[in-house]
C-alpha cells in the first residue's frame, strides 16, 4: 500500500501531506510534511512534542510518533494558494518506546471494537451531522446566521444549497458516502448525513467532515460551527 500511496501522490502532484490526529478533547491536530518526507511518514518516522498537547503527556515525555493508517489516504479535492495539492493522513499515536499510546482516542476506539468483536458485536453507525452558517464581517464571524430558512426549505429562502453541495462534493472525493443533505428546523441550520460505516470509519469520516465544513465555509466567506 505504501507504493500504491506514493505513486498516486506523484501521479496528481502531491507536494505537501497532512497527518492529522485527534487529541483527546476531539480537536484535530496535525503537522504537514513535503515530499521529499513522505516515505518517512508513510513509515511512521515523524516525532512530535506531545507535551504541547492538551491532555497528552509532560515534558520529559514528550517525544511521539505519528504512525498513519495507510487506508485513510486522500488528496484534498482543492490546491493551496501556490497551486499545490495537499494529501491526508489519518494516524494513530505511538510512545516512543513504539507501543500504542493511551491517550490517543483513536487507539481507544480500536480497543473497545475489538471486545465487542470478542463478544461477536460488529459496532455500526450512520451519522447525520450538523452544523450552523454564520456570516463573516471583516475576516471575523458574527452570530448572524447566513439565511433565516427551515426545515426542508429551498432557495432562494434557503442561501445554503450551493455551500452544501460543495461539501458533499468535496466529502464524495474524500471518499465518503453521503446520504442526504438538507436545511435543518433552525435558521442556518444544515444537516448532511452519512451511510451507515464500521464506527472507526464513521469516527474518521465525522473528523473529516468537520474539516470539510469549516474549510469550504470559509472558502465561502462564512463561519461553520
Amino acid at each position: 500500500m505504501k507504493t500504491a500511496i506514493l505513486k498516486r501522490a506523484e501521479k496528481e502532484r502531491v507536494k505537501f501531506l497532512r497527518l492529522q490526529f485527534t487529541d483527546i478533547l476531539g480537536v484535530i491536530k496535525n503537522v504537514e510534511v513535503p515530499d521529499r518526507q513522505f516515505a518517512d511518514a508513510l513509515d511512521g518516522k515523524i516525532i512530535f512534542d506531545g507535551s504541547s498537547i492538551e491532555g497528552f503527556v509532560r515534558v520529559e515525555e514528550s517525544d511521539m510518533y505519528l504512525r498513519p493508517d495507510l487506508a485513510t489516504f486522500q488528496v484534498f479535492p482543492w490546491t493551496d494558494a501556490n497551486g499545490a495539492r495537499v494529501g491526508r493522513l489519518i494516524c494513530d499515536i505511538a510512545n516512543p518506546d513504539g507501543g500504542p499510546f493511551a491517550g490517543c482516542p483513536r487507539t481507544t476506539l480500536k480497543r473497545v471494537i475489538a471486545q465487542a468483536a470478542d463478544r461477536g458485536f460488529t459496532m455500526m453507525a450512520g451519522p447525520e451531522t450538523e452544523f450552523f452558517l454564520f456570516m463573516r464581517r471583516d475576516g471575523r464571524a458574527t452570530t448572524e446566521t447566513h439565511d433565516r430558512a427551515s426545515y426542508f426549505d429551498l432557495a432562494p429562502i434557503d442561501l445554503g444549497e450551493d455551500v452544501r453541495r460543495e461539501i458533499v462534493t468535496a466529502l464524495e472525493q474524500m471518499g465518503i458516502g453521503v446520504e442526504a443533505a438538507h436545511h435543518e428546523v433552525a435558521p442556518g441550520q444544515h444537516e448532511i448525513d452519512f451511510h451507515s460505516e464500521d464506527v472507526l470509519t464513521t469516527a474518521d469520516n465525522i473528523s473529516t467532515c468537520r474539516f470539510i465544513v469549516k474549510n469550504v465555509a470559509l472558502r465561502n466567506n462564512l463561519h461553520a460551527t
